[in-house]
């Protein structure tokens, strides 16, 4: 899909916001006055509220309003994606108002973030409500309820708003019409999902529109829901009522690409400043990390592992190679460090050499599933006389000091453990150096490892977990990440590993 072009006066083009999504579930037939009560939410929002919508809104409501030939909504369930500041908020609203003057359903509901946000938008409904002629003159003469806990507003007509926090009891014990679900990204168990969606059982004309934009591995009911909707755009199979319109940057496109960003900003040279959003994307791609994740998720709308990640997950694809080097001709250089994950259902064995300036990385082993440390107790004095490193470490505050205490009782059974040769130490320096340390060799293209899939998993899955104002990797999150902090150990110990030692030449 390419940028829509506007040529001025000057001669120079302008770069527009796409109106039609990067994604959409497409209409079972045309869409018209009669097939979609879209056309009537443009009308009544431009000649009742005198709040035209923006041509992305426009799309939006006659695609997302799709009826059933018997008269139902076409999508019991809609999503809407769309980056910040390109109006989400105006067209919740908007469509509150509709169902509730002149649809007429009996209760509309409304989330957010949590409960102020939600409150704040019926706040706002209330005050458009009032502000308005033609709106204000159906009203009944007790249109609010301000008890906090019951709050509500009521038209003349018995049609009812209200809104819930995001937990557990949202809607609990009601039958609910429609439901404005507001930033689903924020719904990281399905606590307040289960609960609204079953309160619209009894409904046959029930609807859900969660207008959102992307997040990160946290957002599992967006995911799940996601997921869904572009399979069954793919294929055919699963639930013809869910639906998806998702404006977005395509997954690896640059940040400072105007194309791209007008795919996830409907509104760029609209009501979003073009000189503005280019900017932000340059300091992000240059900040990295954190920051930009964060663009990519606020601006970009694009899904990302996560919001915080310990290591630069651009970076950590640009030190991939294809040709990676092969770590037995350089064993005098070698450190291995092994982890386990918190659970211990996942452990890890990796190396690392200091060559030429560059610390090379790769997985030794990894062992899988619940009882796999029995398989590293096994195997590791073989994988190490295999190896035969300088150095064998690993962190004696993690889950991998179970390990290490079985391995360290084997000192005095015999002279093959350790192997001649190899140390056995205890990673004692700070885990937030050596965690810090790893993704500042990261950013400074000094780390070259050969694309392993289950490590490049572990690094995305890695999250700061601070203390302070320094952090080292969360255990507790998406996934395992005992391979990210085996590998930041085995290249905490191979830098400090002395030079190996010359030849001795005789003449």
């Amino acid at each position: 899909m390419s940028a829509q072009t506007l040529s001025t006066s000057s001669g120079q083009d302008v770069v527009l916001g796409s109106t039609t999504p990067r994604l959409w579930t497409p209409p079972l037939r045309e869409l018209t006055p009669e097939t979609s009560y879209g056309f009537d939410v443009i009308d009544f929002a431009r000649d009742v509220l005198g709040t035209p919508l923006d041509p992305w809104e426009e799309w939006a409501v006659i695609h997302g309003g799709e009826l059933l030939e018997d008269g139902r909504p076409r999508f019991r369930t809609l999503l809407i994606l769309v980056a910040r500041q390109n109006g989400k908020t105006l067209l919740a609203k908007v469509l509150i108002l509709y169902w509730l003057f002149i649809e007429q359903v009996p209760l509309v509901g409304g989330t957010s973030t949590d409960r102020s946000y939600a409150k704040r938008t019926w706040n706002d409904v209330c005050s458009l409500t009032g502000d308005n002629r033609w709106l204000k003159t159906r009203l009944g003469p007790k249109w609010l309820r301000l008890t906090i806990g019951e709050e509500a507003m009521t038209t003349g007509d018995g049609a009812e708003y209200t809104f819930a926090a995001n937990n557990r009891r949202a809607f609990r014990s009601t039958t609910l019409h429609r439901w404005i679900c507001d930033e689903l990204r924020e719904h990281d168990s399905y606590d307040c999902w289960d609960s609204a969606t079953n309160a619209m059982n009894a409904v046959p004309n029930a609807q859900t529109v969660c207008i959102t934009n992307q997040g990160d591995d946290s957002a599992v009911v967006l995911d799940d829901l996601r997921k869904s909707a572009l399979e069954y755009i793919e294929t055919g199979i699963g639930d013809p009522r869910l639906g998806i319109l998702e404006w977005s940057m395509p997954d690896g496109a640059d940040v400072t690409d105007l194309s791209s960003l007008a795919m996830a900003n409907p509104n760029l040279g609209r009501r979003i400043d073009r000189d503005a959003l280019l900017g932000a994307a340059m300091r992000a791609k240059a900040a990295g990390g954190a920051q930009l994740a964060g663009f990519r998720t606020e601006v970009g709308c694009q899904r990302v592992h996560l919001l915080d990640p310990a290591i630069d997950p651009d970076r950590w694809d640009a030190c991939g190679t294809d040709e990676p080097i092969n770590l037995a001709e350089h064993r005098d250089r070698v450190a291995l460090a092994f982890d386990v994950s918190l659970d211990g259902s996942h452990a890890t064995l990796a190396a690392a050499a200091l060559i030429k300036g560059q610390v090379h990385v790769e997985i030794v082993a990894q062992w899988t599933e619940f009882g796999c440390t029995q398989q590293l107790r096994r195997e590791m004095p073989d994988l190490v006389r295999q190896v035969k490193p300088r150095i064998v470490g690993w962190m004696p505050s993690g889950p991998a000091a179970v390990v290490a205490a079985d391995l360290a009782t084997r000192r005095g059974a015999g002279q093959w453990w350790p192997p001649r040769g190899v140390k056995l130490e205890e990673i004692t320096s700070e885990v937030t150096a050596v965690a810090m340390g790893l993704n500042d060799l990261v950013i400074g293209g000094e780390i070259v490892h050969p694309k392993d899939p289950m490590l490049d998993q572990h690094v995305r899955s890695a999250s700061k977990l601070w203390r302070g104002d320094r952090w080292t990797f969360t255990r507790k999150g998406t996934g395992p990440v005992d391979a990210t902090y085996a590998v930041a150990g085995a290249v905490h110990l191979a830098r400090l590993l002395p030079p190996p030692l010359s030849p001795v030449t005789v003449a």
